[in-house]
């Protein structure tokens, strides 16, 4: 094996992976964290999981903690144009420089474990070890960790003892790896526990709550649950929603989180009540806190990037019932686009039919994703007209496709939905546009 010497290559060839390997059991990334010298160890990590809504929790801790002065290091997927943006410190993408140095100690380690016979590891476990390695000799002092599939063998699983552990809300997503009903998925989720870790967990499916707290139990953990019971919402308004959360500290004070989607809500709500299990004695104080949220920007999760203009990464059954939510509540003497597209494991058609049934688009534009799982738009297209009367416009390229929902959406609004792919593909289109 080479050693790369460039970022280009070092990029080229973590891209590759996928093509020749497959998901290892986690000895080998214990193995491989070992031969990194247990980076993890030095780090204070909150580690979040969920089936939707993980990202956002992420991205609103990291806001807090960056705001508190604490240098913060923030692990998610996918990126939405440059890989970079998995491996955040101080709520700012690792530069280039920063990326090589981390991947060239992560490659010497590979190389030494395919000598003596491991298996390679895969494009996930790659980039939680470079990221982890990245962390550690920036400095930092927290960071917080976003599980990729599932949680239990999931890669990033094998940090040793997190400050808490954080479970957004459970639907049914990757059922062919993950199970087949919520109780099982919430089971692969519990996973991430560990033995005397605070777990602070969305209590909305009483289902998986039951599993998250029997797990909890059984590892002697405080568990802090959000009930719908514990928050109210006060405003609400095309950019950000005020709501108070009665719980504790943040007994009737006022929280604005500036997002128009009701189920900010709730994944605000879990990272304040994260702050509050390792932050007992409230060094970070009341006002940091409501500034992390109200100032926190997560890319593609009902993200206006232009006037009438919104992006939302919604890409399963769940996060579309959430979207129409806000649609609905927008849609009111307002003309609505839906340019949408989806990947092939995808429940496309519930997706389609979702939106269809409960929103009244006037237009709507299909595209496609351009790699192995595309869906072609002609598949898309009739599965929309088998929901909607409203006129259907299928676009390959997702440029054009763009651009023909702009002109279609008028004086109304444009809402980009399906895919965290689609959405990195519009925010390329929406650079170039910028930058023109």
């Amino acid at each position: 094996m080479v050693m790369t010497l460039n970022y280009e290559e070092a990029v080229e060839y973590i891209l590759s992976v996928p093509k020749f390997t497959k998901k290892n059991k986690l000895e080998n990334t214990v193995e491989l964290m070992e031969r990194l010298g247990r980076p993890d160890r030095n780090l204070k990590i909150i580690h979040v999981a969920g089936t939707n809504g993980k990202g956002s929790v992420c991205a609103f801790l990291s806001s807090i903690l960056v705001r508190s002065g604490r240098r913060t290091g923030l692990f998610t997927s996918p990126h939405l144009v440059k890989i970079n943006e998995r491996f955040q410190i101080d709520n700012e993408p690792i530069s280039d420089e920063e990326f090589l140095s981390a991947y060239m100690k992560v490659q010497a380690a590979v190389k030494g474990m395919l000598e003596e016979g491991f298996p390679h590891p895969t494009y996930f476990e790659l980039l939680f070890a470079l990221s982890m390695t990245a962390f550690e000799k920036a400095g930092v002092e927290y960071v917080v960790l976003e599980t990729g599939l599932g949680g239990r063998l999931d890669a990033t699983n094998t940090i040793e003892h997190p400050a808490a552990v954080v479970i957004t809300s459970i639907s049914l997503d990757h059922t062919e790896i993950l199970g087949d009903t919520v109780e099982k998925i919430a089971w692969e989720k519990a996973g991430i526990i560990k033995p005397g870790v605070p777990v602070i967990y969305d209590a909305g499916d009483e289902r998986a709550a039951e599993v998250i707290e029997k797990r909890a139990a059984q590892l002697g953990c405080e568990t802090v649950p959000l009930r719908r019971k514990m928050y109210e919402i006060l405003v609400n308004t095309d950019k950000s929603i005020d709501f108070c959360l009665h719980y504790g500290y943040y007994e009737n004070v006022k929280v604005t989180v500036p997002y128009l989607a009701e189920y900010q809500v709730v994944n605000s709500s879990l990272a304040l009540l994260a702050v509050e299990t390792f932050d007992k004695e409230h060094d970070i104080p009341l006002q940091v806190r409501l500034e992390g949220i109200q100032n926190t920007a997560w890319q593609g999760r009902m993200e206006t990037v232009m006037p009438g203009v919104v992006l939302d990464g919604a890409h399963n059954a769940a996060g579309v019932q959430e979207f129409v939510k806000t649609v609905q509540r927008l849609q009111e003497n307002r003309r609505v686009v839906i340019l949408f597209s989806a990947v092939a494991e995808k429940n496309y058609e519930k997706m389609i039919e979702t939106i269809c049934r409960s929103t009244r688009p006037s237009a709507v534009v299909v595209t496609q994703i351009d790699n192995d799982r595309v869906v072609p738009v002609q598949k898309l297209s009739e599965i929309f007209r088998k929901y909607t009367d409203a006129p259907v416009t299928p676009v390959e390229v997702i440029e054009d496709a763009f651009e023909e929902a702009l002109k279609e959406k008028q004086d109304g609004m444009l809402f980009c939905v399906g895919s965290l792919y689609l959405v990195g593909e519009l925010k390329s289109v929406i650079r170039r546009r910028t930058h023109d």
